[in-house]
């Protein structure tokens, strides 16, 4: 085997497909393209969901409710997590920038400490909500609350 006599492997290799290029080369006259219409014209592009003409899919079905604009969503975290957190990274006040650095939640959340669970020491929170029962639970440990 040499260089000059390399051939590719059967099948590997396929012959593009010539379009318009006369009746001999049995893709001539419509170009694979059908007879007349608008789907046989250069430059046609249907839009997305377009079913021909008849009410699209979408449109038949029924719409409810709405997206509030104005939700806020926070990222949960209740006390036994949060004594977690505490436990494995080391921290004596957490934060939401704290949080972020240790990869629980990400840039832009926002925090809120919930009620379920129990501490067993002191922590001092720094985030943008809290519960009543989660305050008082934090507080009645020693630490201290503060909302950004």
């Amino acid at each position: 085997m040499e260089l000059h006599n390399l051939t590719p492997e059967k099948g590997s290799v396929k012959k593009k497909k010539r379009i318009a290029r006369g009746q001999g080369s049995g893709r001539g006259g419509t170009s694979t393209r059908g007879h007349k219409g608008q789907k046989s014209r250069s430059g046609y592009s249907r839009k997305r969901a377009f079913e021909g003409g008849q009410m699209p899919l979408q449109m038949r079905l029924p719409k409810r409710g709405f997206k509030n604009p104005n939700r806020v969503d926070y990222v949960v975290i209740n006390l036994d997590r949060l004594q977690e957190i505490k436990d494995k990274f080391g921290l004596s006040d957490i934060s939401a920038a704290a949080l972020y650095e240790n990869r629980i939640i990400k840039k832009n959340d926002k925090v809120k400490i919930l009620g379920n669970g129990e501490l067993s020491t002191a922590v001092n929170v720094s985030v943008h909500a809290v519960s009543a029962s989660a305050k008082t639970a934090i507080e009645s440990k020693g630490g201290s609350v503060t909302l950004l």
